[in-house]
């Protein structure tokens, strides 16, 4: 038979979805997979109402067979199948889709979910063929035809035999070439590793030959010789662990399923179901990891859920699913309702995933709500891992829309508790005369225990917060207060501790300007402490920026680094500022002496650089001569 044009259809327009709409070539072996689900999903919808088609979901299946001699890849279904007609409607228009057609004309139903309705995917084969060719057998029909292609110089169509119903894709591979190494899908190693990345939830046995260890005939029973032989196998899933009821899932079923998704030995955290449906239908399983991934804080770290639609994968790690401070979170999302572009890898418009990933983000806060209420320990355990994110999601981009619910999901270490507390356990500890919420910003627990500013609050028995992540300050920042009380940095501003703080105190102006005049621009402005007791001297950065800030922002390449102010204040009822004040009186210089050492002093205990480690050093033995 003549050769048949496709129609309407160019050269040009076949080399451009051959070559532009598919990113990677391995595609083509989801798509035909698909198809031939689609096909089995029409014969299954015609059997509900047609008793003649005489089989059971059980019944079907898709069988994959490789030829190496030969270079060709044989799809197989026992599904509707095609006629003369509907080849060439078809195969012959090329972004005509059967499966469209049928959806429209049959309607809406739960049991019919057609993944084609573009009409392009079948010719995704040419991408690894240089002729397929396509023999088919309608439901309810005698006769039997063949398609025949080598692309888009046109097609064939004639009758042949074939004893059951279906379709069978055979594909004769290209010739390897320097770029390309078609030959690698001859391999059915490579083949069951595309069936089980891109199509492991189709919902029929996808089968193909696999080696199988067994047991030689005739071996000795005590010392049995093995040896490996092909058999058919299921090798697809088939029913993926999200579709089924949480209650029918085994803790060990997902953890298995985790391991193998993350590529991860340990079990996950916490599992996360979601199951969803009115403007959006989808369901999701989502994990928390139990350990950071060790380049959970590089650049080669990937966010994203896998994406899925009708059980077949469209995007590996589709990040637009979550935010970017629920990174660690691992999983998948399977809908039937996302709207695909034509080569069924890209999405045509977000509007359905802003609506899936804005309620995963509120299921996934649900949960760790959940989790620090049932298990307290674990939660700690998570907060180690993944602490910093829950803060990140509160001073990052649309923190402050977030920011109420993640705020009872903080942790700070306690200086009277000794151990982590939340914001609303620390509002509860609070006493009635108590007005602010105090903290301290700093590297550790124990040095930021140790400064003198906290002296003050421990006689009243005033709980701090210690801050020693690197964003704490801007996360408490950020909030402003917690249940009505506002955070107060023991370091800078007044703490409003009532008389202790308003009582007398000589200011000694005189001493602080020589102070000032001896330090110059090193310090913004000496001046009398209220909030030091046993301590000489510390250093205070006002209101706003503060030292924790200033640290931070020295790992950012900038021209002008951003510096806190630096206030020295001083303890005039401490020996050392009173040997200072009399030694103004006698020995300028030796006053002069002690004013640089109580800077540098003040210096070390906030955590900052000395302008002149040496000098200081020199400094300290002059006073000990």
């Amino acid at each position: 038979m003549a050769k048949k044009q496709f129609k309407a259809e160019s050269k040009r327009l076949l080399d451009l979805m051959v070559n532009s709409i598919y990113t990677h070539k391995e595609i083509f072996l989801r798509e035909i997979i698909s198809n031939a689900s689609d096909a089995i999903d029409k014969l299954c919808y015609l059997s509900l109402t047609d008793d003649k088609v005489g089989m059971n979901r059980g019944d079907f299946f898709i069988e994959i067979s490789v030829d190496k001699d030969k270079r060709t890849i044989t799809v197989s279904d026992n599904g509707v199948g095609m006629d003369k007609d509907e080849l060439e409607n078809n195969l012959g228009v090329i972004a005509a889709s059967g499966s469209y057609k049928f959806r429209q004309e049959a309607g809406e139903s739960e049991d019919m979910d057609i993944i084609g309705q573009f009409g392009v995917g079948f010719y995704s084969a040419f991408m690894v063929s240089d002729e397929i060719t396509v023999v088919t057998k309608k439901y309810g029909s005698e006769q039997a035809y063949e398609w025949q292609s080598s692309g888009a110089d046109g097609y064939s169509i004639t009758e042949c035999e074939k004893d059951a119903v279906g379709t069978e894709v055979t594909m004769h591979l290209k010739e390897d070439t320097e770029d390309e190494k078609y030959s690698e899908y001859l391999d059915n190693y490579r083949l069951y590793a595309l069936v089980k990345k891109y199509s492991d939830y189709i919902r029929y046995p996808i089968r193909m030959m696999t080696p199988v260890q067994k047991e030689k005939e005739g071996s000795d029973p005590e010392k049995p010789e093995f040896e490996m032989v092909d058999e058919l196998t299921t090798i697809n899933s088939m029913v993926p662990l999200w579709q089924r009821k949480r209650s029918e899932v085994t803790d060990e079923e997902y953890a298995k399923f985790y391991q193998e998704l993350a590529r991860d030995f340990d079990k996950p955290q916490r599992v996360i179901t979601v199951s969803a449906e009115g403007g959006v239908t989808y369901r999701a399983l989502m994990f928390i990891p139990s350990r950071k991934p060790l380049n959970y804080n590089t650049d080669a770290f990937e966010k994203g859920l896998q994406l899925y639609s009708s059980g077949v994968m469209i995007m590996d790690k589709c990040d637009a699913l979550l935010p970017d401070y629920l990174r660690f979170v691992r999983g998948v999302v399977d809908s039937p309702d996302l709207s695909l572009n034509i080569s069924r890898e890209l999405l045509q418009h977000d509007r359905q995933l802003k609506v899936i990933a804005r309620n995963l983000e509120k299921k996934i806060i649900a949960d760790l709500e959940k989790f620090i209420k049932d298990d307290r320990e674990g939660y700690e355990k998570f907060y180690a891992n993944y602490g910093r994110a829950i803060g990140f999601g509160i001073v990052s981009e649309g923190g402050e829309t977030r920011k109420d619910e993640l705020k009872d999901l903080l942790m700070f270490y306690s200086s009277t508790e000794k151990k982590l507390t939340t914001l609303r356990e620390y509002a509860d500890r609070m006493s009635e005369s108590q007005k602010c919420i105090y903290y301290a910003a700093g590297e550790s627990a124990a040095q930021l225990d140790a400064l003198p500013q906290t002296e003050m609050l421990k006689d009243h028995s005033y709980e701090i917060l210690y801050l020693t992540g690197e964003a704490d300050e801007f996360v408490i920042q950020t909030l402003q207060n917690y249940a009505d009380k506002p955070f107060r940095s023991i370091i800078d501003g007044d703490l409003e501790l009532g008389d202790a703080e308003n009582e007398l105190l000589d200011e000694k102006e005189d001493l602080m300007k020589f102070v000032k005049e001896t330090l110059g621009d090193k310090i913004k402005e000496a001046k009398a402490s209220h909030r030091l007791k046993t301590h000489p001297a510390c250093m205070s950065a006002g209101g706003g920026f503060s030292f924790e800030m200033e640290k931070y922002f020295k790992n950012f390449d900038m021209p002008d680094p951003m510096k806190a102010d630096r206030i020295l204040e001083l303890n005039t009822k401490h020996p050392s500022v009173m040997a200072m004040e009399t030694a103004l009186l006698t020995d300028r210089t030796k006053a002069e002496l002690y004013a640089k050492i109580l800077y540098n002093q003040a210096l070390l205990i906030a955590g900052l650089p000395l302008d002149d480690p040496s000098a200081y050093t020199d400094m300290v033995a002059e006073l000990m001569k």
